[in-house]
C-alpha cells in the first residue's frame, strides 16, 4: 500500500466523520472504497464520451449503408 497524505474541506471531514462513526468502518478503508467508486465511475463517463465521440464518426456511413439496403429488390 502506499501513503497518502492529502487535505480535507472541514465540512466533508466532519461529515465523514460522523458516517464512520454510525457504521463502524475504519477510515482508510472507507476512504479506498470511496475512491475505488469514483475511479469506477470516471471510466464509465470516460467511455461514454468515447462511444458518443466514434459513433458520431460512424454515422454518416452507417446511414449510407442502411440506405443501400432499403434500395435492395428482395422480392429477386
Amino acid at each position: 500500500m502506499k501513503n497518502v497524505s492529502l487535505k480535507i474541506d472541514d465540512s466533508i471531514f466532519g461529515e465523514t466523520e460522523k458516517i464512520l462513526s454510525r457504521i463502524g468502518k475504519p477510515r482508510n478503508r472507507y476512504i479506498n472504497e470511496a475512491i475505488d467508486y469514483y475511479n469506477r465511475l470516471q471510466k464509465r463517463l470516460y467511455l461514454e464520451k468515447r462511444l458518443k465521440i466514434e459513433s458520431e464518426l460512424v454515422k454518416d456511413d452507417s446511414m449510407k449503408v442502411l440506405n443501400e439496403f432499403e434500395e435492395v429488390d428482395y422480392a429477386n
